[in-house]
């Protein structure tokens, strides 16, 4: 064999290393966030898992309906659930080849996430403010004992949470104005979508375990 015929064997061989499939024949870039988001699954459930046990074990516990206002944490759960839904039509108008929504609903999305945070300043600000909560301490509430560990799972759990989501918010408005130059694809504003639900879904798993059981 000559060595330019080895030359572009072997250049061949690099194209074909470079083209390895994917799992699911998905591209490298979703692969990886798929990996990021199973570790930071890993990462919420052993904190709610965590809760869980300390809850069990705990002598007592406080009422949740007592500490926060059900109905606010009700809407603030809807605001994120409807901000999916905003992100899904992003990705399938930036399937569609129309970069104007992909951007406005992208951006709509990102808005979501901005009242959400926004209400959850407030819920932090209600417990510290009105109930003394900290960290080391709990809600204060007539008749009740003092439950330290209520404050320190719901600074942790809600604040892990929180920083997603202003993560997130970066994120959507990165890609949102991206989007309308036309300098990222259908993927990049898939790769935020998976973000985004997930987070959702994560909030969906706080919500039902530490505000309702």
């Amino acid at each position: 064999m000559s060595g330019e015929a080895a030359a572009g064997h072997g250049h061949a061989a690099h194209g074909e290393w470079e083209c390895e499939p994917t799992p699911f024949k998905a591209s490298w870039p979703k692969v990886m966030m798929w990996w990021f988001l199973i570790g930071d699954a890993v990462l919420f459930g052993s904190l709610l898992v965590a809760y869980g046990f300390n809850r069990v074990a705990a002598p007592a516990w406080l009422p949740q309906d007592k500490v926060f206002s059900m109905n606010f944490i009700t809407v603030m759960t809807f605001t994120l659930i409807t901000s999916s839904a905003t992100m899904a039509t992003a990705v399938a108008a930036s399937r569609a080849g129309d970069r104007k929504n992909a951007c406005l609903f992208t951006m709509l999305t990102a808005v979501g996430g901005i009242a959400f945070l926004g209400m959850q300043v407030y819920e932090w600000w209600h417990m510290i403010g009105h109930h003394g909560a900290r960290l080391t301490v709990g809600p204060k509430l007539e008749g009740f004992p003092d439950v330290p560990a209520f404050s320190a799972y719901f600074f942790m759990i809600t604040g892990f949470h929180g920083s997603h989501v202003l993560s997130g918010v970066f994120i959507l408005l990165y890609t949102g104005f991206n989007a309308l130059r036309g300098r990222n694809g259908p993927e990049g504003v898939e790769l935020a979508g998976l973000y985004w639900h997930f987070v959702d879904l994560v909030w969906v798993f706080v919500f039902g375990t530490y505000y309702l059981i």
